[in-house]
């Protein structure tokens, strides 16, 4: 019986004119903001919050996305490449991005919006892993455009041979794997919003997207190939160990906010 594989050829440029050349992964990014962008639009109108606050509120995520995405990459995969060749770390078109490092940025870049803004730091917290995860998502969509980030050898019908990395057996598409899984823990965490809306114990959707998101990545990295060469015979590689401490703090959130609400109905 032969296998069914699929064989991966897209161009990661949508179009190309001169030295113009828009990519997939640019524009996925930039879609995850500008859907997060209107969900929290809405999500403010609920709570009759002004537009101005979630303007701001953008700038804030937005820099502390991709300066701790980038910041993640360059100190968790690569220290002394980058320590040692510090300019390097501005050109993010060159090297990577690392989720690990994102969510670390987006938590300091809120809590410094919160403390100008006189906001429960929670509060914000609970309602920007909605779009976080929709985010997620998007640029997971993002790395299979560019055939990047994916699985080792598979056997499995939906295996992808990723011809432009000169690939010529089956890998795990664990970008789709991801993007699957982020989509589902947004539509769970954006129904538990909706259904209170807004009205819901503090501290459970952000609680419930630590441990969801960084359970699945744990497990996740199983299938995935050595991001850097450092990896190579660890028995849990770094985006794993990078994993648990987010999945610890997710669980101690969740039992508290859970306990308190407890309290407060008795």
């Amino acid at each position: 019986m032969e296998l069914a594989i699929i064989t991966w050829d897209v161009n990661p440029e949508i179009f190309r004119i001169g030295g113009f050349a828009p990519r997939w992964y640019g524009v996925l990014f930039a879609s995850g903001f500008l859907f997060g962008y209107f969900i929290f639009k809405r999500m403010f109108r609920n709570e009759g919050l002004r537009d101005e606050l979630l303007d701001k509120l953008t700038i804030y995520a937005a820099l502390g996305t991709i300066i701790g995405a980038r910041l993640g990459h360059c100190l968790f995969y690569e220290p002394s490449y980058y320590l040692s060749n510090p300019f390097e770390i501005i050109k993010i078109w060159k090297g990577g991005l690392a989720s690990h490092g994102a969510a670390i940025g987006i938590l300091l870049a809120l809590w410094l919006f919160v403390r100008k803004e006189k906001k429960p730091y929670m509060w914000i917290l609970d309602r920007i892993v909605i779009v976080a995860a929709l985010a997620g998502a998007l640029i997971r969509l993002g790395n299979l455009m560019n055939s990047e980030i994916y699985g080792i050898e598979t056997t499995l019908p939906w295996g992808f041979v990723f011809l432009r990395n000169g690939e010529t057996v089956p890998k795990h598409p664990t970008q789709l794997y991801e993007a699957l899984a982020y989509f589902i823990i947004f539509f769970i965490l954006f129904r538990i919003y909706w259904r209170k809306k807004g009205d819901f114990i503090r501290g459970l959707t952000f609680s419930l997207f630590l441990i969801l998101v960084f359970v699945f990545r744990f497990f996740v990295e199983f299938v995935k190939e050595d991001q850097v060469a450092f990896e190579a015979g660890m028995k849990f590689n770094m985006g794993q160990w990078l994993s648990l401490p987010f999945v610890l703090i997710g669980v101690i959130i969740l039992v508290y906010s859970l306990q308190k609400h407890r309290r407060k109905v008795e």
